[in-house]
């Protein structure tokens, strides 16, 4: 049954001041909060082994964010901004990254009014070699559109990007990317392109941090959840039941599910889009059990109804089906929304930011501390944390 959750319920007064504009010089001193049986403490994010059980599995996403913002203009001289989202054509990121000549992506569009059916050129400055780009427009919808570019250099996309792109950094902090973001705006281990957003629960690690994590005897996997600009969405309905979350692209390796189907351990989460990824798994195993292959994850689908199966028959089965077919990763798309009422079956413990109020990731931090979440927010708002994407972090136990 889907739950009648009222946004307005998880709102919380966030002053401005509050919102962390810039990193930290290092990126372990954040502060930490740690959550654990309805108690709130605090410490510094470097303390975060001492925290963790031993021989915990702790996954995180490394997802790598991309400068997928690029400014292009007319033959009038009007600024036109275009924010890549996800590939149309070729569909796969790695391919579409590779392309050498040509390629098509759904983006958002700046000034979209201003854009009729030209052909744009990329707005040059004195450090911007010049690469040949143009833009088509091939669709729009509203803020969006379907934008054919080509380029003459021969340059793959990835590096078109790199050198003629910017750090999409949130909206919420105001300013314009700068040098600093494109080392911080980007966690230690990311490794596979295509998000136009950090998991940012993750820019708070260092080597020592995660030398001393290994030394506890705690593993750490990862999973890949490409992050959108769906994830800035606010929720515009009263009723979440109304709200349309976005599709990501995610994969997990063959090995680590085999792992996870085993094991008899804590699972730490970085992030929420791994705990949205580990947690969408079980759905993907009962599309195997029910349809005989792994199919995307609806929202609701944790909702609409019981279902008989154990964690370790859903992720068996995907284990299974990728067996049977010769693959040695599991690649889908998830559209799940976590909120209070919500069955965790497979994370633990969680490491994430402060989140912006009404958002889902409100909801799914108040999912998992069973409706704590206000003493959480109480105790950080009026302890001096600093908030959302470069703000300070928490560990919380799941109720």
């Amino acid at each position: 049954m889907i739950p009648e959750i009222h946004i307005e319920d998880y709102n919380y007064p966030l002053p401005d001041e509050r919102i962390a504009k810039y990193p930290l010089p290092e990126r372990d001193s954040s502060k930490l909060l740690h959550y654990e049986n309805g108690l709130v403490d605090e410490h510094i994010f470097r303390d975060l082994p001492v925290f963790l059980p031993e021989n915990a599995l702790m996954i995180f996403n490394d997802t790598k964010v991309v400068p997928a913002r690029m400014h292009f203009q007319r033959a009038t001289g009007a600024h036109i901004e275009i924010f890549c989202l996800e590939p149309v054509h070729p569909v796969e990121y790695a391919t579409a990254f590779a392309s050498t000549d040509r390629c098509t992506w759904k983006c958002v569009i700046g000034n979209a009014k201003k854009w009729k059916d030209d052909v744009l050129t990329l707005f040059m400055t004195e450090e911007t070699p010049d690469m040949g780009l143009e833009a088509r427009l091939l669709h729009r919808d509203g803020q969006t559109g379907v934008v054919e570019f080509s380029w003459t250099d021969g340059s793959p996309f990835s590096r078109v990007l790199e050198v003629c792109g910017t750090v999409p950094i949130p909206p919420y902090l105001n300013r314009e990317s700068e040098k600093i973001d494109i080392e911080r705006y980007q966690t230690l281990y990311a490794h596979i392109r295509g998000s136009v957003a950090a998991p940012t629960a993750g820019l708070h690690f260092t080597e020592d941090v995660l030398n001393r994590i290994r030394a506890k005897g705690i593993d750490t996997e990862t999973v890949c959840l490409h992050v959108g600009a769906g994830t800035f969405l606010p929720v515009k309905s009263s009723l979440v039941s109304e709200h349309p979350m976005h599709r990501e692209p995610f994969v997990v390796k063959l090995q680590l599910l085999k792992d996870i189907c085993r094991m008899d351990r804590k699972l730490i989460a970085v992030g929420t889009t791994s705990v949205r990824t580990l947690e969408s798994l079980y759905y993907v195993g009962v599309s195997c059990l029910e349809k005989g292959a792994p199919e995307d994850v609806p929202q609701w689908a944790p909702y609409e109804r019981e279902y008989p199966y154990s964690t370790q028959e859903a992720i068996g089965a995907i284990v299974n089906y990728l067996e049977a077919n010769g693959l040695d990763e599991l690649k889908v798309g998830t559209r799940i929304i976590i909120v209070p009422g919500f069955k965790f079956r497979l994370v633990d413990m969680m490491v994430t930011n402060f989140h912006q109020p009404e958002s889902t990731l409100i909801l799914l931090v108040s999912a998992f501390v069973g409706g704590d979440w206000h003493t959480i927010y109480d105790y950080a708002l009026s302890h001096g944390f600093r908030f959302l994407s470069y703000g300070d972090s928490s560990l919380l136990v799941r109720a």
